[in-house]
C-alpha cells in the first residue's frame, strides 16, 4: 500500500492527474468511467491472476503471506507472479535473491534497491552515483519504506515522468494509518500503530526502524501457519527489546522463543487487552510500545483497522483521530 501511496503522492505533485485504487482502499469499479494520466492500483496476491495488461508491475517482496488462502508457498508465490505475466514491463526488489530467482525469465525486466539504479546508501536514496534525497526528511521512517520510495520513484522513472524532479515530495507524504504510525506519548512512553503488520518480516522491518530504542513489540494473531524461526533468530540476543505474544498463534511464537533459550523478557498475555496492558507496565520510560503483529486480527477483529482503532484506545489515544488513507482516487491535474 505505501508504494502504491508514494506513486500517487510523488505523480501528483508533478501536476499528474492519478487515480490511487485497488487493494489500497478503493475499488476500480468506483472509478469506472473516469480519466487518468496515471493509475496506482494496488492488487493483492489474490487479484494478479484477474488483472489486464498492463504497462508496469512492481513487486516489491516475495515473502510468505495468505498461506491459508493459497494453500502452500509454492501456490502462493506462482499467485502473486501472475502479475509478471500481464506486466509489459517488470520492476522487481534487487535485494530478494527468491524475487529474482522466480522473475529472471521476464522479457523486460527493471531493479530497484541496487546501486546501478535507484537504491538506498549512506542516509539518502541516489540514482547510481546521484545523491536524490536526504532519508533525514522523509516523512516515512524505515528503511523499508525508502526502499518503498525507490521503488516507487524507478516505477515514475519507467513510466515517462521526471522522478528526481519529484523526490522532494517524499518530505510532505503522510505516513498512512495503522503504518509505523506514532499516536504519541503517555507517561513517557511513546505508542507505535503498526497493525498492517501481517507477516514476521514486516515486524522485524518495523523494529529495524526503531535502532536501538528500548522497544516493547507485541505479536501475535490469527494463526496462519506462517514460519516464524527467522524472527526469532533475528530477534534472540537484541538487546533493547520485550515481547509480548497474543492472539490464536501466540503461544506458538512464545514456544519457538523458550525452544531458542532466548534471554529477551517475553510476556505471554491472555488477549490483546491484556498485552496492551502487560506492554504498558513493562516499557521504561522513554521507551516505546509497538504494536506490530506478525499476523492477520480476524481471530480477535473485523480488519488490521479495528486492531489498530482498539490499541490506540487502549493506550488512552482517541481512535476517531486514525482517519482513512488521504488521496484515494483521482487527483491532481494533468500537465500541459
Amino acid at each position: 500500500s505505501t508504494t502504491t501511496a508514494f506513486v500517487a503522492h510523488l505523480a501528483r505533485s508533478l501536476g499528474v492527474r492519478t487515480a490511487l485504487a485497488g487493494n489500497i482502499g478503493l475499488p476500480l469499479l468506483e472509478l469506472q468511467g473516469q480519466n487518468a494520466e496515471l493509475w496506482a492500483v494496488e492488487l493483492s496476491s489474490f487479484q494478479t491472476g484477474e488483472a489486464g495488461p498492463l504497462e508496469l508491475g512492481v513487486v516489491t517482496s516475495l515473502y510468505e503471506e495468505h498461506l491459508d488462502w493459497h494453500g502452500s508457498r509454492e501456490r502462493y508465490v506462482a499467485d502473486k507472479l501472475k502479475l509478471a505475466d500481464v506486466s509489459r514491463t517488470l520492476l522487481v526488489n534487487g535485494l530478494q535473491p527468491t524475487l529474482l530467482a522466480h522473475t529472471a525469465a521476464h522479457s523486460h525486466r527493471l531493479l530497484f534497491g541496487t546501486p546501478e539504479g535507484w537504491h538506498v546508501a549512506d542516509g539518502a536514496i541516489r540514482r547510481g552515483e546521484e545523491v536524490v534525497f536526504d532519508l533525514a526528511s522523509m516523512a516515512a521512517p524505515g528503511l523499508h519504506n525508502a526502499l518503498n520510495a525507490c521503488a516507487a520513484l524507478a516505477a515514475l522513472e519507467t513510466m515517462g515522468f521526471d522522478a528526481v524532479k519529484a523526490a522532494p515530495a517524499l518530505a510532505t507524504f503522510q505516513a498512512l494509518p495503522h503504518r509505523l504510525q506514532s499516536l504519541g506519548e503517555r507517561d513517557g512512553v511513546s505508542w507505535i500503530n503498526d497493525s498492517i503488520s501481517t507477516t514476521p518480516q514486516a515486524t522485524l522491518a518495523a523494529l529495524d526502524s526503531l535502532g536501538e530504542r528500548e522497544v516493547t513489540v507485541i505479536v501475535g494473531g490469527h494463526d496462519r501457519g506462517l514460519d516464524w524461526s527467522d524472527f526469532v533468530r533475528a530477534t534472540k540476543d537484541r538487546a533493547h527489546l520485550r515481547i509480548v505474544t497474543q492472539g490464536a498463534n501466540g503461544p506458538r511464537i512464545a514456544q519457538a522463543l523458550r525452544q531458542a533459550k532466548t534471554e529477551l523478557p517475553l510476556g505471554e498475555a491472555e488477549d490483546f487487552t491484556d498485552a496492551v496492558a502487560m506492554a504498558r507496565i513493562v516499557t521504561p520510560e522513554g521507551g516505546v510500545v509497538l504494536l506490530s503483529p506478525g499476523a492477520p486480527s480476524f481471530d480477535q477483529f473485523k480488519d488490521y483497522a479495528a486492531r489498530g482503532r482498539r490499541f490506540a484506545e487502549l493506550a488512552g489515544f482517541d481512535p476517531a483521530g486514525i482517519t482513512s488513507i488521504d488521496g484515494m482516487g483521482i487527483e491532481g491535474a494533468s500537465q500541459q
